[in-house]
């Protein structure tokens, strides 16, 4: 039984960083969340950190998802992954992040769509004399 309540790490006060954003659902799988942590998108009061990095309840997380960056206090420990209602109580986003990812969604929305470029494969005959003729303007 003793070596049972070894294993039981989410009541001693601390958890590693990479089961702490999976329980967090920050990342779909642990080994994400580690890769995301080991390759810099995850920062502890600005420093990089490692994936077996200890957290305790009170620690400030900065986190980079695609364009957006999650500034989060974390409120809670758990090294299980729950439901989304109790993940969502594991941290506090800071109100500065929270409007820094509503300003930076509202400029995505109104920045002009990239060129998408169909893959047709090779210009045809037609196409070749379509180009050739725009060019000549």
């Amino acid at each position: 039984m003793a070596r049972h309540d070894e294993h039981e790490d989410d009541d001693d006060g601390r958890v590693r960083l990479d089961k702490w954003l999976w329980a967090a659902r920050f990342f779909k799988t642990r080994s994400l969340a580690a890769e995301a942590v080991s390759g810099g998108k995850v920062t502890m009061r600005g420093d990089r950190v490692k994936p077996a990095r200890p957290l305790q309840v009170g620690d400030e997380i900065a986190i980079r998802l695609g364009p957006y960056e999650h500034v989060v206090s974390v409120r809670a420990l758990s090294a299980r992954r729950g439901p989304a209602t109790v993940a969502a109580t594991l941290y506090e986003e800071t109100p500065e992040s929270l409007a820094a990812r509503t300003r930076l969604a509202e400029q995505l929305k109104m920045a002009p769509a990239a060129l998408v470029y169909e893959e047709k494969g090779r210009p045809t005959k037609r196409d070749r004399r379509d180009i050739e003729k725009w060019r000549k303007r």
